[in-house]
């Protein structure tokens, strides 16, 4: 196995690579291989892998799906009071989005 050591200036991307070795970890142990492994001894085509990213696409999909209910959920027992009260809820807007607000006239 290599080993390389790396200095991170972004605590995100340490999460992100931590998560990577961990995703290669889980399927070592499940297939037995690494995936370069199954490229290069051709245990697997190029349908076989665009068969893969389809795949893990739909199941995004259904996350994305899901999360957005809970969302809703969320906001709906906000709205009715059953959880926080809702300026604890309260995010401002992108400051990208600052031209599109309305502030009305200063006093």
């Amino acid at each position: 196995m290599k080993s390389k050591t790396i200095k991170f200036r972004d605590p995100v991307v340490e999460n992100v690579v931590d998560k990577f070795v961990s995703r290669s970890d889980v399927g070592f142990a499940k297939y037995g291989q690494s995936m370069h492994n199954e490229r290069v001894t051709k245990q697997k085509d190029l349908a076989g892998y665009l068969n893969d990213i389809q795949e893990e696409l739909m199941d995004a999909i259904l996350y994305i799906q899901a999360a957005r209910e809970e969302l809703a959920e969320d906001n709906k027992e906000n709205i009715l009071g059953v959880n926080k009260p809702l300026h604890e809820s309260f995010r401002p807007p992108h400051p990208s989005h600052a031209a599109d607000l309305d502030y009305g006239t200063p006093v």
